[in-house]
């Protein structure tokens, strides 16, 4: 199985657009538009284009040529400019298979290169084990747990809170 790491482009609008509608949404942020529209699609590209390898990195995640899922390092602001966050997401029918752990070993790797930045955080909602997993596999430390932070789908969620330093 072969795992890469690609750039975004206008070309994959469209399975962008089919992807982000049938992804589990369960611990991801609500920033991701629900339904994903033309529109959403749209302003993601362009944000990706003008924002690539200068305060984020976004890549998407390209399992045996297909694409698989969405991972991203985005840099903060202000004070916390030496900080980034990374977020991830991939299609259920390749869950378990390791493909996740290397595309953030990969994104990291990339984002500590092309970014002005010291640290990458990791929030994950406490039930998320899977993605507890992915971090810690990429040595990223569990910092801390905010209790009761998070609301999503009803549901109230403690945040645990992980970094990897440069």
């Amino acid at each position: 199985m072969k795992i890469e790491l690609k750039k975004w482009s206008f070309e994959d609008k469209e399975f962008l657009i089919k992807m982000c509608n049938t992804i589990d949404r369960n611990y991801l942020s609500d920033r991701l538009p629900d339904p994903y529209t033309d529109e959403s699609a749209e302003w993601w590209l362009n944000m990706v284009e003008e924002n690539d390898e200068k305060n984020g990195v976004f890549r998407e995640i390209v399992v045996d040529g297909k694409i698989a899922g969405a991972v991203s390092v985005e840099q903060k602001g202000d004070v916390y400019r030496k900080d980034s966050e990374i977020g991830y997401y991939l299609l259920q029918e390749v869950y378990s298979k390791g493909i996740m752990t290397e595309a953030v070993r990969q994104i990291c790797e990339i984002a500590f290169e092309k970014l002005d930045i010291l640290r990458i955080t990791g929030m994950v909602y406490e039930p998320n084990i899977a993605s507890k997993k992915v971090l810690e596999r990429n040595n990223f430390l569990l910092e801390g747990v905010m209790k009761k932070a998070v609301i999503k789908n009803n549901n109230i969620y403690d945040l645990c809170i992980y970094g990897k330093v440069r």
